[in-house]
């Protein structure tokens, strides 16, 4: 056999396209070409094929070696594709015999000795390979990651394992989970949180709809703390939106281990100093920002007025659409994005004076104006979180209610969600909002009337209602007028902050 063909996969993004690995040897002067559009770690694994080859006691042919990476316009980039050149090098010199590699793909970066090492952002590739009905082989350093996939993955440490358990001599050991002990998470309570009953019900509603959130207030009365609790009250994640995570984690280069608790809903809080590039991704070879990262989860942006405008601009896209792209010369890349957005911020950045006017002071205005009215018309919720009185601080009070307590109401709602629509009620489409939450005259009326007076857009209108169906959702009833006049009322800062807003 002069030819061989078999399959590893590329990282695009969270996407993992087939890539062909076919090499052909012929006669000629000894070499080895590597065609495919590959990136220069890729065009070095020549150097590291050969050696890996001949130190695990196999030959390398001395004749002309051509590999084409097919398809030829996708880059071929890192370390990934060097056992499945092996393999097919060793296949086509007919070392391995009449073996049929069509039912594997392989994964791995080698070591000169010939050891199997790990490549980052395995798990998309471990996906795509189980929806392929194939198995797949890959460095042990990795199984734990192809484990999460309830695929026919097996792990190997050295090239002359994979050779043996292609010819069937030793089977290869499929991909297990490690029993291990993970670092405790940070136990973070609603209980914990003193007062602030409006703050509390609003991050309930957020919970169960899926809302964006914003809370004003001075400084020290709980804006960070009460953010800080909401991945408490989320519902628990689905296996789909687990392994979503789990991808975008893996391609950003995080492994699993003690410190990650793949199953949690992240939370991500980014410095209000962070480039736009790290709050979305980009780079020459994209990887995932901030939101990419709290896909599933909480972006918590603390200081909001504090970060730069056209950074904040940047999340337009993935407040709507829940994906971020990402255009680069070489290609277009697409990540998840679908994350909860908490913001805090003070009305001013001077010292809290109290009164009636702390919002429309000049020094309010001045601050207030770093936000633009179209980022601020696309957060669901905006929530004064007051200074709280002295005595509730000072004198014991009785514990609010727990975040399980809440989360079981959080969960019901979203059952709900799910059981009439299939989704989430932030992700409702204006025309299926419509049909669901359809009003009477009497709310059509009373709405207009609201939508006059607090000179709201369209898209705030449109969140309003599903705000209401939330409320409605966690009431088990049908929506009322009491569901938008409460969903109006988390909208009372919007005329003070879109008015100083450019």
């Amino acid at each position: 056999m002069s030819l061989a063909t078999l399959y590893s996969r590329a990282r695009v993004g969270v996407a993992s396209p087939l890539v062909t690995v076919e090499t052909h040897i012929s006669n000629g002067l000894p070499s080895l070409n590597i065609v495919g559009l590959p990136e220069a770690a890729v065009r070095e694994a020549k150097d590291r094929v050969r050696s890996a080859i001949i130190n695990s006691h196999f030959e390398f042919p001395t004749r002309r070696v051509t590999i084409n990476l097919a398809p030829a316009d996708l880059p071929k980039e890192g370390g990934r594709y060097d056992l499945a050149i092996a393999i097919s090098v060793l296949a086509a010199s007919g070392q391995l015999g009449e073996i049929n590699l069509r039912g594997f793909e392989f994964i791995g970066e080698l070591a000169l000795s010939g050891e199997v090492r790990g490549v980052p952002g395995l798990l998309p590739s471990a996906i795509a390979c189980h929806q392929s009905n194939r198995q797949l082989i890959l460095p042990e350093e990795n199984q734990q990651e192809a484990a999460l996939v309830e695929g026919d993955a097996v792990f190997a440490k050295h090239l002359t394992q994979v050779t043996a358990h292609l010819l069937k001599q030793s089977l290869l050991p499929a991909c297990l989970v490690k029993p291990s002990e993970p670092l405790p998470l940070e136990h973070k309570d609603m209980k914990d949180v003193k007062g602030q009953y409006q703050a509390r019900r609003a991050l309930e509603v957020a919970a169960a709809g899926g809302h964006n959130l914003l809370f004003i207030g001075p400084a020290g009365t709980g804006k960070t703390m009460l953010a800080s609790r909401l991945p408490s009250i989320m519902p628990v994640m689905t296996e789909e939106e687990a392994l979503a995570v789990a991808s975008v984690q893996s391609v950003a280069g995080r492994k699993m281990g003690l410190d990650w608790h793949w199953s949690e809903r992240p939370f991500r809080s980014p410095h209000h100093s962070c480039s736009a590039a790290a709050l979305v991704g980009g780079g020459s070879i994209p990887k995932p920002g901030e939101a990419s990262l709290a896909h599933c989860g909480v972006l918590f942006l603390d200081e909001l007025p504090e970060f730069d405008r056209k950074v904040l601009e940047v999340l337009r896209e993935p407040l709507e659409n829940g994906e971020v792209h990402i255009s680069r010369a070489r290609g277009q890349v697409t990540f998840p994005a679908r994350f909860q957005l908490v913001a805090a911020m003070n009305a001013s950045n001077e010292a809290y004076t109290g009164g009636q006017d702390y919002y429309q002071s000049s020094a309010s205005q001045k601050y207030l104006k770093k936000l633009s009215a179209p980022f601020l018309d696309r957060i669901d919720l905006h929530v004064e979180v007051p200074p709280l009185p002295s005595t509730i601080l000072v004198n014991a009070q009785e514990e609010g209610e727990s975040s399980e307590v809440i989360r079981q109401r959080v969960e019901v709602a979203v059952e709900r969600q799910r059981a009439r629509q299939g989704l989430r009620n932030n992700q409702l489409s204006g025309r299926q909002l419509e049909t669901i939450c359809a009003l009477n005259d009497a709310d059509k009326a009373f709405m207009q009337q609201a939508l006059e007076t607090l000179k709201l857009s369209a898209r705030a209108y449109h969140r309003v209602l599903k705000v209401a169906l939330t409320l409605a959702d966690l009431s088990a009833c049908e929506v009322q007028r009491k569901h938008l006049m409460e969903s109006l009322s988390y909208r009372k800062m919007e005329k003070t902050l879109t008015s100083v807003a450019s």
